[in-house]
């Protein structure tokens, strides 16, 4: 680490690259969340159910968003950042344009596939160059313009998508459905940012942070190689070439094992809860709880062999990130909030229609721009407001934000989802996400101050494949399936904020800690 000064300036292009980065963002929650809105039409159209909703939402785009996160993380830490943005975003957005054509099941779930692959290029890629661009003491600002852009996202998906959609089904156009004339005007955005994108200059990397990281010389090789080594199966020949240790194999195996029996444990019980008829993907018929359960399996195989190959391949990044428990804890964090987060978007479209009677275009603009709004102004007081109490307060500021957001909002959540009529709900919709909003920014950068610079693209997708496996694979899906067994959306939402009481113990231990933590870097890191 360098002992000059760090820089405090904001450098020429700063504020346009976060634009850029932020609109990503925004495309990128556009397109994946676009389906909160069109499911009552989808649902209609393919002859599924809630659960089935809630695999289509979560678990099938979050496999393979969280699998290619981690060899697209390792190509944001040494290929240029800008490319890889910009052929994310053509990827993502012709994936979405697909989901126009689907006709069935098996197609949507192909279109979500492809548009979970794109998409997991942009936040390792994203967060990386924008750390370039932004002195230390400006990151709680930087990452409040993010969360505000992912709040512009989610809320003009509902408008776009349920406008869109509603507008078409009034005209006589036989060819497509709404929903499918929505997921093609949503595509449309994307190609437009990935050309501007492309043309924006790639800032030297660390040099914000005063750590010199020299140029990765193979960085497709070793993407390559970070995908081998995670993919169940594959990984055992890179164990083997290696040489692990006995000990490697068998702690490998024995996980394995114990995934496996966990996923038809749960496979059983989701069945007897609530069992729905099969789904045919390529000419098979498939349980749709089988096929969720297997995809979180496989997902947790993969935090088990990414976590085994780190430590082989790159001790480094290991100690930097397994010896920090404010990391693992936000991590932790991280998981069960957007269990909460994402149980609860995914449904809030299709609880609106039902419970108030309200016509799909009605709840795409009133609550799409509600969503947008309060997405937007709470980010962006609460970030600023964590970077002033941590300087104030170090190490706990931050934490205290996302604390105070993440520990109020679930009780507020029963005060806003027993509301009498529609009115009453947006109203009180208002003061609870301005307080929800709050801990996105304050816990993300405490994440990712606790590595180095050229560790960021990395964690960033550790922390994705964490976080999308046990979050975005697992609330929709449980929200679904609450509701197919019980008949009652509204409870099945708040029965999911018992996930609350967790993260406000791990709050109050990471405030107590980070900054200690943080201290340590050079240490985990032997520099």
């Amino acid at each position: 680490m360098s002992s000059r000064p760090l820089p405090t300036a904001i450098p020429k292009g700063a504020r346009y690259a976060l634009v850029l980065v932020a609109l990503t963002n925004a495309v990128s929650l556009l397109d994946r969340q676009i389906l909160a809105i069109l499911a009552p039409a989808i649902k209609h159209d393919l002859n599924v159910g809630d659960a089935e909703m809630g695999l289509l939402f979560g678990t099938v785009f979050a496999l393979f968003y969280a699998l290619f996160s981690l060899p697209l993380g390792r190509l944001a830490d040494g290929w240029t950042r800008t490319r890889l943005l910009a052929i994310s975003l053509v990827v993502w957005s012709a994936a979405t344009a697909l989901g126009g054509f689907a006709s069935s099941f098996g197609v949507l779930a192909a279109s979500r596939l492809g548009v979970g692959i794109g998409e997991a290029a942009s936040q390792p890629a994203g967060t990386s160059l924008i750390y370039d661009y932004w002195p230390r003491q400006r990151r709680g600002f930087v990452m409040a313009v993010i969360a505000s852009a992912i709040a512009v996202g989610i809320g003009g998906s509902l408008a776009l998508g349920g406008i869109a959609a509603q507008w078409w089904d009034s005209g006589t156009h036989t060819v497509l459905h709404g929903w499918q004339f929505a997921l093609i005007v949503a595509a449309l955005p994307g190609f437009a940012l990935a050309a501007l994108i492309w043309r924006l200059r790639e800032p030297v990397r660390g040099s914000m942070d005063g750590f010199a990281t020299a140029p990765d010389p193979h960085p497709f090789a070793a993407s390559g190689a970070v995908l081998i080594a995670v993919l169940p199966g594959l990984h055992w020949i890179v164990f083997a070439r290696r040489r692990a240790t006995r000990a490697t194999w068998l702690f490998n195996l024995g996980a394995m094992a114990l995934i496996v029996v966990a996923m038809v444990a749960l496979t059983r019980f989701a069945t007897g809860l609530s069992p729905r008829p099969p789904l045919v993907l390529a000419g098979m018929a498939i349980n749709p709880h089988a096929l969720q359960w297997s995809v979180i399996g496989f997902g947790l195989m993969v935090i088990v062999n990414l976590l085994q190959s780190m430590r082989i391949a790159d001790p480094q990044a290991f100690a930097v990130i397994s010896r920090s428990p404010t990391l693992i804890m936000a991590m932790t964090v991280g998981a069960l909030q957007s269990v909460l987060n994402y149980g609860m978007m995914a449904f809030n479209p299709s609880f609106i229609i039902r419970t108030y009677h309200q016509s799909m275009a009605q709840t795409a603009w009133q609550f799409g721009l509600l969503a947008a709004t309060t997405g937007i102004v709470g980010p962006l007081v609460w970030g600023p407001l964590s970077d002033t109490l941590q300087k104030r307060y170090p190490g706990a500021g931050r934490a205290y934000v996302a604390l105070f957001a993440m520990g109020l909002s679930p009780l507020l959540s029963f005060w806003v989802y027993l509301a009498p009529t529609a009115g009453d709900f947006y109203l009180r919709f208002v003061f609870y996400s301005l307080i929800l909003t709050g801990w996105m920014p304050p816990l993300y950068a405490i994440i990712y101050d606790q590595v180095l610079p050229r560790m960021r693209g990395l964690t960033a997708s550790v922390y994705l494949l964490v976080m999308t496996i046990l979050g975005l694979g697992v609330g929709p899906y449980v929200v679904g399936l609450l509701s197919d067994a019980t008949g009652n959306l509204r409870w099945s939402m708040l029965g999911i904020n018992a996930v609350a009481i967790p993260i406000v113990i791990l709050m109050l231990l990471i405030a107590r800690r980070s900054q200690r933590d943080e201290n340590a870097l050079p240490v985990r890191a032997a520099i």
